[in-house]
């Protein structure tokens, strides 16, 4: 048999593990360590061994001893050591160091590594499938909850081909503590070590919410040129208390799937198939967005492999986003709609729609006239209603719908011309992108940032516009974070309103980035993440809070196109909580670049205050003469 052909026979024997997302931190000193977690007795005492393993006395990552899982000659499927233990008093984390020793590619060979939380049966993979060589010892820290009983496994796999001997050195496995920015809590961070992209990194979240569950998505391991090595999940039942995290499984290369990468996260929830939905933007070898994917799930933490919901057709594509219709009363209950831009078509936007929970898509289709634009965000109407607004390419907000579930679709109308001030120090801010949100009697809330009320446009506002039927729309409102004549600049607004509330008394949370000086360069911004509420409709606000930050811009993935936290923001709210996760940019250790994580600052009430928003002194933001196609983002 040709080598080509042993390694497609081992490939297709391979089954593909659905993982989650261990945290990549700093070192931290130990609490108390695993029974020989330095494997200084010289042999494996206390661990549970399979197939080829040894303790060796040259190479450790600390004292005389590491253990080698894999051998020197060539070897046949997994080689495992296993320990299970409970996680002390005090730790929150669980810490190795490896070193892989893997001179073939990913497809046949890896190091990969398990974390079982057997109190409550969830397994996570602390360390993604990686195959690299001569990268020296890398740390990889999981959380843990003090008290729970765990099983920690260490694995090398090898394909048993002559030449090419696979293991890996593992050493210092201990109990830690990891203290996040104060008020937040760590949500999950980049398990991925591949070369081509940037670790670790997390950004561009999106989050949906149903009855008390918050599912939230975003890019893990950034691409400098466009896409992330794959889509994570982070799933809360408690409001958002609590999560569970993970990467979707099947989409690219890293994660059993056959795209190269994926970008641009979307989630989802169909009511009347009881199917979690998270959409991407899939992205083959040549960085072209080549379709939409949507991941399903019954819970929210077992994800199949995706279906294809658009494209693969040679074309290019950007911006996908993703709604289902979830009110009984609705004539089109339970049907699903994808709204995405055809980039070779200069930015056309078409819509798909499903009506068997995601499981298939019809053929896309344009609204009527045309429209060209990104970043459009659908919304249901509690009467089956969608609209669908949308960023005419940085220009201006529109917004087209339909009336009779995705059969057809209305032309656009506009919601407002846009007038910003242009981010500073390189930053990838979207460009303007809305966030849309509905309140529970199907009046339209779209955010964005402008500086219309501010003279001379020296920094951005978070504004927003309302809409009772999608085609009316009200005149631009300032949310009252800070005064027109401040130098805070405000930017990637991730609007939210609890859906159990509407009119005068609509419970609305909103999260943003900001610079407290919008006049700094790329090595003086300070980069950090506001929270304020109204629980008026809108109508008044509360004082606002800083929830993260400052970062520097160096803390943060590298992109083409600018340093990047993410080209939208997401809020949901809950019994009259706000629940939203964001990038936040640290100063790396343990070997990575970057140590950009999701965090949270939990559920924050909805308080509202006495700071009134206001139409008053917005600038006339006319019409641009031409309109041209926004570059992609992927």
């Amino acid at each position: 048999m040709s080598r080509t052909a042993v390694r497609r026979s081992v490939a297709m024997a391979t089954t593909a593990l659905l993982s989650s997302g261990g945290l990549l931190l700093a070192s931290h000193p130990a609490l108390a360590d695993v029974s020989n977690g330095g494997f200084e007795s010289g042999g494996l005492t206390g661990w549970t061994a399979a197939g080829t393993t040894a303790v060796v006395n040259s190479g450790a990552h600390t004292g005389t001893y590491a253990a080698r899982v894999g051998g020197t000659s060539p070897t046949n499927g997994d080689s495992s050591i296993a320990q299970s233990f409970t996680a002390p008093t005090g730790a929150t984390q669980l810490s190795f160091w490896y070193d892989v020793t893997c001179p073939d590619t990913l497809t046949y060979d890896w190091a990969t590594a398990t974390l079982t939380d057997t109190t409550t049966g969830t397994t996570t993979t602390a360390l993604a499938k990686t195959c690299t060589n001569g990268q020296g010892w890398k740390q990889v820290t999981s959380s843990v909850t003090a008290g729970h009983s765990y099983t920690l496994k260490l694995v090398s796999h090898d394909d048993n081909y002559a030449g090419d001997a696979t293991y890996t050195l593992y050493d210092d496995v201990a109990f830690t503590t990891a203290t996040p920015p104060p008020g937040l809590t760590q949500v999950s961070t980049d398990p991925f070590t591949n070369s081509s992209s940037q670790h670790a990194t997390e950004l561009e979240p999106d989050t949906f919410a149903h009855g008390n569950t918050i599912v939230a998505s975003s890019q893990v391991g950034r691409f400098s040129d466009g896409g992330s090595s794959d889509i994570g999940w982070n799933t809360s039942t408690d409001g958002g208390t609590t999560w569970q995290h993970g990467m979707l499984p099947g989409i690219t290369t890293y994660q059993g799937g056959t795209w190269a990468r994926v970008s641009d996260p979307a989630v989802a929830y169909d009511a009347k198939h009881g199917t979690w939905m998270i959409a991407g933007l899939v992205i083959d070898s040549n960085v072209n967005g080549a379709g939409v994917s949507v991941s399903r799930s019954t819970n929210g933490t077992n994800w199949q492999n995706p279906v294809l919901a658009v494209g693969n057709d040679g074309q290019g594509y950007d911006k996908e986003w993703i709604v289902c219709d979830n009110s009984a009363t609705s004539p089109y209950y339970g049907t699903c709609y994808v709204e995405v831009d055809i980039t070779s078509s200069g930015n056309a936007v078409v819509m798909s729609r499903s009506t068997d929970g995601g499981a298939t898509w019809s053929t896309p289709v344009a609204p009527s006239g045309g429209p060209s634009g990104l970043g459009g965000q659908p919304l249901v109407q509690p009467n089956g209603t969608v609209v669908v607004p949308y960023s005419a390419n940085g220009s201006a907000v529109r917004a087209f719908n339909s009336t009779n579930g995705g059969a057809g679709w209305s032309s656009s109308t506009l919601i407002a011309n846009v007038s910003s001030h242009g981010v500073a120090g390189n930053l990838r801010d979207g460009e303007g992108l809305p966030s849309a949100e509905i309140d529970g009697s199907g009046k339209i809330y779209v955010a964005w940032q402008d500086c219309r009320f501010r003279s001379g446009c020296p920094a951005n506002d978070i504004v927003y516009a309302t809409s009772t039927n999608g085609t009316s729309w009200s005149a631009v409102t300032r949310v009252p974070i800070d005064a027109t004549t401040s130098a805070v600049d405000h930017f990637i607004p991730g609007i939210g309103i609890d859906p159990a509330t509407s009119g005068t008394t609509a419970k609305i949370g909103l999260y943003y980035y900001f610079y407290p000086n919008a006049n700094c360069t790329a090595s003086t911004c300070q980069l950090e993440v506001g929270y304020i509420s109204s629980a008026n409709g809108g109508s008044t606000w509360s004082s606002p809070t800083t929830d993260a930050g400052p970062m520097s811009l160096s803390q943060i993935a590298n992109t083409t196109q600018g340093s990047m936290v993410g080209d939208y923001l997401s809020t949901s709210v809950i019994g009259g909580k706000a629940v939203s996760v964001f990038a936040v940019g640290k100063a790396p250790a343990g070997g990575q670049a970057f140590d950009e994580a999701l965090y949270t600052a939990g559920p924050l009430a909805v308080t509202g205050g006495n700071s009134a928003a206001t139409t008053r002194g917005a600038a006339s933001v006319a019409a641009p003469h031409t309109t041209h196609p926004l570059p992609t983002r992927h």
